[in-house]
């Protein structure tokens, strides 16, 4: 199994409760996890019945699982001070007030909320993850996680293109010097090249990570409108050069007896019947195979009950 492991699919299907079923099973293989969230709901902390935060803590009770549940307002403002405290030291004082009215418009652009969470899991992946076997994440819901998943590519070919204007910019400033003067700006030591250049290794380290050492598997619901939006994630992730490994059927109705025959019975039937045709179709239409097929429980998913589903995923 690849080191990275991230649990997508539509909101509400279950996704934290498969994504820490797995890390739970994993710790309890000796394997050390780090399970991360970067689903708004927090709802690993729910789970565990444990309050997390932005640095990996110990799971009470699982030993060698550590959890940690990225905030997406605070990652925001983090990385939006960040933007501000670089550029601030690389232009004039006048331009500062300007910047950072821009910064603020920006904050609820299209994007700016995907672009500060990649950065936050990615950073994960990158200085986080070194203590750990296993990495184990929680992702939002599919479109959300798409266009994550989406902007190394995009932001590494638009880095390339800002270097490019940068180096013409330079290039000429150096030309307009005229006999002993000095050119205003540099190419050697440059900081708006060396920042540009970090940010293009950072996507790079990420669309590598992703596609090879990253495993990816889907969670659904028995019902049209789940494993349509899974078809449609497994095409998003096939453009993007991204293979989903699995898929896991969560919530699936428990079949009553035989000799069961009252109105709630028939109910159970009916529906239970309806699911399997949808699982047929999930098994005959989509490449992923089922990798689990979890039962509802008549209690939420916390606790014990978390090795009982951890159990079912053929993981």
């Amino acid at each position: 199994m690849e080191r990275f492991v991230f649990f997508g699919g539509k909101g509400g299907v279950g996704k934290t409760t498969v994504s820490c079923a797995y890390a739970t099973r994993c710790a309890n293989a000796d394997v050390r996890t780090l399970v991360v969230s970067t689903d708004p709901a927090h709802s690993v902390s729910d789970v565990f019945d444990q309050r997390f935060g932005d640095d990996p803590e110990p799971v009470a009770g699982v030993d060698g699982l550590d959890a940690m549940e990225i905030d997406p307002e605070d990652e925001m403002q983090r990385h939006l001070q960040e933007i501000r405290e670089g550029l601030s030291e690389q232009v004039s004082a006048a331009m500062v007030s300007e910047i950072n009215r821009q910064l603020e418009m920006s904050h609820g652009t299209p994007g700016a909320y995907e672009a500060a969470l990649f950065d936050a899991f990615v950073t994960v992946m990158r200085e986080e993850s070194d203590p750990y076997d296993r990495v184990v994440f929680d992702t939002a819901p599919t479109g959300s996680t798409l266009r994550l998943l989406g902007l190394p590519e995009f932001l590494g070919d638009w880095i390339d293109r800002l270097l490019y204007k940068r180096k013409q910019s330079i290039d000429l400033f150096e030309k307009a010097a005229i006999g002993d003067m000095e050119p205003r700006r540099l190419m050697d030591g440059d900081p708006v090249l060396e920042r540009l250049q970090r940010r293009k290794e950072f996507f790079e380290y990420a669309g590598d990570a992703m596609r090879n050492d990253a495993a990816f598997f889907l969670v659904l619901n028995p019902d049209q409108l789940s494993v349509n939006e899974t078809e449609r994630a497994i095409e998003g992730f096939t453009e993007r050069d991204l293979r989903v490994r699995g898929l896991v059927a969560n919530k699936l109705t428990p079949a009553p007896d035989d000799d069961e025959n009252g109105r709630g019975a028939r109910y159970l039937r009916e529906k239970v019947e309806t699911e399997r045709d949808r699982l047929g179709q999930v098994r005959e239409e989509f490449a992923p195979p089922l990798v689990a097929e979890i039962e509802s429980r008549t209690r939420e998913v916390r606790g014990d009950l978390l090795s009982d589903v951890a159990a079912e995923l053929d993981v």
